[in-house]
């Protein structure tokens, strides 16, 4: 029997107790996300466990606990003379601010799609079959479109696009536009709104994402120039925006 280093082992076990905490916190910060507490706390204004559960409709000893919990992850401050919670500018890009370039909860909701979708990922090592991206969760499309969303507003149109020599210039001018594997149509919605005289056709072979992404662009004013493709959309089983 190989008998094991136990400063090795003591190292091992400290950096997973480091990952546990981690993934436990994850879990919380798609619990505040979902249950709107960090954007209730999104002014800065110290709040106890009572005023914010009083404001969102919730248990009070169960917003005390998920308080706590955040102040000791270092999501949220906490000012123990007062006794009251806060989120700093910082935090509030963070968790509270979607159109924020910081903005992360979305993040934490692709983490938590690979959890739930642990069991398909196992029946796929068995058969070796794959799994196909409509296979997975929805939080997976939700929380992908929310990560990368702020990346886009804060990057596409003003950095990635002029890096790319004369494609702004055809844009501003007028072109057909194939955005492929276009998701809720973030990236789609953002280029039609920036560039009036273009069109864009978005693809996804996932159903549920196209109807995303047609609805974002009719509440964003764009669906006269975000267009459905005459030849369907991209995979087996796809639909064009």
């Amino acid at each position: 029997m190989r008998e094991p280093d136990m400063g090795k082992v003591d190292a091992l076990v400290g950096r997973l107790v480091g990952d546990l905490g981690a993934t436990l916190s994850g879990a919380l910060i798609v619990l505040g996300d979902r249950l709107g507490l960090y954007k209730e706390m999104a002014d800065g204004a110290p709040v106890t466990s009572v005023q914010l559960a009083a404001r969102l409709g919730l248990k009070e000893r169960y917003v005390r606990e998920w308080l706590a919990a955040q102040a000791a992850s270092g999501n949220v401050d906490y000012d123990a003379a007062s006794k009251t919670f806060s989120l700093s500018p910082e935090q509030a890009m963070a968790f509270a601010d979607e159109q924020s370039p910081a903005f992360f909860a979305g993040a934490f909701e692709i983490a938590q799609a690979v959890w739930m979708d642990e069991p398909k990922v196992a029946d796929a090592f068995r058969s070796g079959q794959g799994l196909g991206w409509h296979e997975h969760s929805t939080c997976l499309f939700r929380g992908t479109e929310r990560f990368f969303r702020p990346g886009y507003n804060a990057n596409l149109v003003e950095s990635w696009l002029p890096a790319l020599e004369g494609v702004t210039e055809r844009l501003e001018a007028g072109a057909d536009v194939a955005d492929v594997g276009c998701g809720h149509g973030a990236s789609t919605v953002l280029l039609a709104k920036a560039f009036p005289r273009s069109r864009f056709f978005g693809f996804d072979y996932h159903g549920p994402s196209i109807q995303q992404a047609r609805e974002a662009a009719q509440d964003a004013g764009v669906a006269d120039r975000v267009v459905v493709p005459a030849g369907g959309g991209a995979g087996p089983a796809g639909r064009g925006l």
